[in-house]
């Protein structure tokens, strides 16, 4: 699908970028045993890769960031942002693979993932001096959205370059054990899932009080607005006015949860960009959560201007409804 036409403003996309295997099973993987697959899936993936189609889906400029393989499947892990026409400049080639990730689908949805890392984990430089350069020397408005999977060297730098031009940061602290005590303070607003607030914080979150105390520690280490995202698509956002939780339409089939939490981010980053508050932004992420679990695949589910707004005032409904989550059928981590 073609991207819409382009906003003012940029996103600024720093982490993963992955080829994906996906493939349908009939019933979850167990050991010991051959399953047969179907409907296979090569496509584009990753978490800035996702964040940044996602961006450019919505109308808005994405420049991606990070690292690719020297082999046959950086072409792959680049098809889906060259196509949505994100501003691809900033990837830098490695030697060696590309990240390679496999992606099984039962019928529920809830996705198993394994990601061999590759060129993600390769050495930052000198792909994080030209993202520095961009933080700085991007035109205003613009956001920095990032994510864990990939070398350190990438994430703290960009993200005290952003803090000193003032520019607003978006991360996704996955994977949670990546995220060290001095990255916090530099964060406006973070994006765990409730089993990655629970590393965080010590918290087992598996309610919205719950979630509601993971998000306090995470603003008592320095973070601008916590989001918890919950499993039942919904999540629980805290900033300096208060604790709010948004309630994720519960009506909507599960076809796929993959991508549907670089969804939720990419969005918040738009919404973010566009100067939306954190109880506002955190509806506009959701909705894009709730759009991309009812297609196959992450970016082929990501929607459009039009599709996250009509699915944003079903958002503002069921939040309205309901103070807090209720005990539902189960929903897939996004």
């Amino acid at each position: 699908m073609a991207a819409a036409a382009r906003d003012d403003g940029t996103v600024l996309a720093v982490g993963s970028i992955n080829a994906d295997f996906e493939m349908r099973v009939p019933q979850p993987p167990r050991p010991g045993r051959t399953h047969l697959g179907t409907d296979l899936l090569r496509t584009s993936g990753g978490k800035a890769a996702n964040v940044a189609v996602l961006a450019a889906r919505l109308g808005v400029h994405a420049r991606l960031f990070g690292c690719v393989g020297d082999d046959d499947l950086a072409g792959q892990a680049l098809a889906g942002p060259r196509a949505a026409s994100v501003d691809v400049t900033g990837v830098q080639v490695a030697a060696g693979p590309t990240a390679l990730s496999t992606i099984v689908v039962p019928p529920d949805g809830d996705k198993i993932i394994v990601l061999v890392p590759g060129a993600n984990d390769a050495p930052a430089e000198p792909g994080a001096a030209r993202l520095v350069a961009a933080v700085r020397e991007t035109g205003a408005p613009r956001v920095l959205v990032a994510d864990l999977e990939v070398a350190a060297g990438w994430i703290r730098p960009a993200l005290a370059a952003a803090r000193q031009a003032g520019v607003p940061t978006v991360l996704d602290p996955s994977p949670a054990d990546r995220l060290t005590d001095d990255l916090l303070p530099l964060v406006d607003h973070v994006t765990p899932n409730a089993d990655e607030a629970g590393q965080l914080t010590g918290v087992a979150v598996r309610s919205a009080d719950d979630a509601a105390v993971a998000a306090a520690r995470l603003r008592e280490r320095g973070v601008g607005a916590a989001y918890v995202r919950m499993s039942h698509g919904g999540c629980v956002v805290a900033d300096a006015t208060g604790t709010r939780v948004v309630t994720a339409p519960d009506d909507i089939p599960v076809v796929d949860a993959t991508g549907a939490g670089d969804a939720f981010t990419g969005a918040l980053g738009v919404a973010v960009l566009h100067g939306l508050p954190p109880p506002a932004a955190a509806m506009i992420a959701v909705a894009a959560s709730s759009c991309a679990v009812g297609g196959y695949g992450s970016q082929e589910s990501y929607p459009t201007r039009a599709a996250l707004a009509a699915m944003a005032r079903r958002v503002r409904r069921a939040s309205a409804r309901e103070r807090e989550p209720v005990t539902r059928e189960h929903r897939p981590s996004i």
